[in-house]
């Protein structure tokens, strides 16, 4: 069931209407409203121009941390790799560990 919540973004209010939660929306608001400060404080441009600049920044951001998610996918699956590996020689260690000492119980029967 959607959501509906207003949030406001620099003085105007804005209509959310999603599946997530209330707060949720209210933060993204709240994320999107700080951004857009950002940009309307540190340059001399218009609303208009301040959110295309806000959205290139955001988008900046989502296309980072998405880089990052996968470098760490990549290392994550490095790290699965070498358990793997690992965990074969110890199986292939344990099997040899117990063929020699089948051979040393083997000597001392005879």
């Amino acid at each position: 069931m959607a959501n509906r919540v207003v949030v406001t973004i620099c003085g105007e209010e804005y209509t959310f209407v999603a599946e997530e939660s209330a707060s949720y929306m209210q933060k993204v608001g709240a994320y999107v409203g700080d951004k857009m400060e950002e940009v309307l404080s540190s340059t001399h441009v218009g609303r208009t121009d301040a959110a295309v600049l806000t959205a290139a920044n955001i988008a900046d951001e989502l296309f980072k941390a998405q880089a990052a998610a996968e470098q760490l996918r990549r290392q994550i699956k490095g790290y699965l790799d070498e358990a793997g590996k690992a965990q074969s020689q110890v199986s292939e260690l344990r099997r040899e560990v117990v063929r020699l000492q089948q051979r040393l119980d083997n000597r001392g029967s005879k």
